[in-house]
């Protein structure tokens, strides 16, 4: 019995582990090669150089992550829709959450945040 209650209780503690939600809209008219790897990706937090916006990503997680948290399923989305960069990151917190300070441990784990971001192509 001790071991069926401790299998419970584990699996519930377990359960919260942090889940990533990852959506992306294509916006492009032109088809972009994907990229191999997230490394071909960078995150710019602004764009000095001509560039074609060619879609969006979002990552949503638990909103004790941080964007250094999120950023590589940012970039892994961006390198699929084959983009060069990705920039203009929004963190939303979600409905009447946004309000409530994140803790460090545990806290509002449950809480979900989304960050955004706009997936860019530099024009040659």
């Amino acid at each position: 019995m001790k071991k069926i209650l401790f299998t419970l209780f584990a699996a519930v503690a377990l359960s919260g582990c942090t889940v990533y939600q990852i959506d992306s809209k294509d916006s492009a008219v032109d088809f972009y090669q994907p990229k191999n790897d997230i490394s071909q990706v960078q995150y710019l937090e602004k764009v000095d150089q001509p560039f074609e916006q060619i879609g969006e990503v979002n990552v949503t997680t638990e909103r004790r992550q941080s964007l250094a948290d999120a950023l590589p399923k940012l970039k892994q989305e961006a390198a699929i829709l084959g983009g060069d960069a990705i920039t203009d990151v929004q963190l939303d917190a979600t409905d009447n959450w946004k309000r409530i300070r994140p803790k460090k441990l545990l806290g509002n784990a449950y809480i979900r945040a989304t960050y955004t971001a706009k997936v860019i192509v530099f024009k040659k």
